[in-house]
């Protein structure tokens, strides 16, 4: 069963976002670019890196470049109990 986006984030995952910049099939002098968004664990990398693996085993269209940035959205120290609300009529 996949864990929710939560569950990654209180384990030290954080959102991963890349930009892949690859050739077309057709026509090598024209690039293209391809957005990939998935929760990883820095500094590894290892989903963001399995789908590169992926990309140059299965997708016709060579890669040029990767850009990719990493957050973190949430840690262990920016948790705190609540134990009051205010209401405002």
């Amino acid at each position: 069963m996949d864990e929710t986006p939560t569950e990654l984030m209180l384990k030290g995952y954080g959102l991963t976002t890349a930009e892949l910049f690859y050739r077309m099939p057709d026509y090598q002098h024209v690039l293209n670019t391809f957005v990939w968004q998935e929760y990883d664990l820095a500094p590894d990398h290892p989903r963001l890196f399995r789908f590169i693996e992926f990309w140059q085993d299965e997708i016709e269209g060579p890669l040029h470049s990767v850009r990719f940035t990493h957050r973190k959205m949430i840690s262990a120290g920016e948790w705190r109990q609540v134990v009051g609300e205010f209401h405002y009529h």
